[in-house]
């Protein structure tokens, strides 16, 4: 029994991006992991209640989720994150695919609040939240680290 992997849906090429801009991540073997029905897919911004399109929004320095229009959207970032730790738990997934920047899935960069396209180190808030309850998340930067965990577990 393979492992299930929680997965961006907008790496599957959804329209579920703030801009409805489609860029799904391709690669061979996620092709091969929807075929083993390994992938659970998740926009936690859109599963939070938010719509497609939507203002862009980044993560200030109190960890509020506050559009370019100054709208807090905190409460629906964190029901999608919520929502996804749901998921996690449903499907005994250990692992994470989640979009790099995102204020919700960013894993290592999120944008710094200022609406001026800086990025800084920090984590989105679905991001957090599965790492402080052990689910090891990657993002499209690092696919190849997940790719080779994935590869070890799934020999024993």
């Amino acid at each position: 029994m393979f492992d299930k992997i929680l997965i961006s849906r907008c790496f599957l090429g959804e329209n579920v991006r703030y801009n409805s801009e489609i860029i799904p991540l391709k690669h061979e073997l996620l092709t091969l992991w929807q075929r083993q029905d390994r992938l659970i897919a998740i926009c936690p911004e859109v599963s939070g209640g938010l719509s497609v399109p939507r203002e862009p929004a980044e993560q200030q320095l109190n960890n509020k989720i506050i559009t370019i229009s100054g709208r807090d959207v905190s409460a629906q970032f964190n029901l999608g994150a919520k929502q996804a730790l749901t998921l996690c738990r449903q499907h005994n997934i250990r692992f994470a695919l989640l979009k790099e920047s995102s204020p919700s899935c960013g894993t290592t960069l999120i944008y710094d609040g200022s609406f001026s396209n800086k990025k800084i180190l920090g984590q989105g808030v679905t991001s957090r939240i599965l790492t402080q309850e052990g689910i090891k998340v990657f993002s499209e930067n690092n696919f190849e680290k997940l790719i080779n965990l994935l590869d070890k577990t799934d020999r024993y």
